[in-house]
């Protein structure tokens, strides 16, 4: 038997899944699809965890600027988000919160310990 078929069949499988994979989530989730599935090739989210078991995400965004999201409550402070998702109601959610799950999935989250004080500190402010 010869395999040497085997390597491009592989690669072509791979690639064939890879398009699928993009395709779903750009159906599902818009044009923001393709821009979380960069932040997460960038490994820009990170989850932050403290020692009363407290847990947020920070995600880097393409011009450097960090958001601070809240999966709990489904929420992130970028401009998108309240324009696109909380007053428009076009959309699920922004790239930022989509990049926090897909790199969940994914498991390749960056992880970091921080104090419950300094978590204190990354709550939004209570607003009247």
């Amino acid at each position: 038997m010869h395999f040497s078929f085997l390597p491009s069949v592989a690669e072509q499988l791979f690639k064939d899944i890879q398009k699928i994979y993009q395709d779903t989530l750009k159906f599902v989730f818009g044009t923001c699809a393709l821009q979380a599935l960069d932040l997460v090739d960038q490994r820009s989210v990170t989850c932050l965890s403290s020692p009363s078991g407290r847990r947020t995400f920070q995600v880097t965004g393409g011009s450097g600027r960090t958001y601070t999201c809240f999966v709990s409550c489904h929420f992130c402070p970028c401009p998108a988000f309240a324009y696109t998702v909380l007053r428009r109601n076009e959309g699920l959610l922004c790239k930022h919160l989509l990049a926090v799950y897909l790199s969940q999935a994914m498991g390749v989250t960056q992880q970091e310990a921080v104090s419950d004080q300094e978590m204190t500190t990354l709550q939004p402010a209570h607003r009247e």
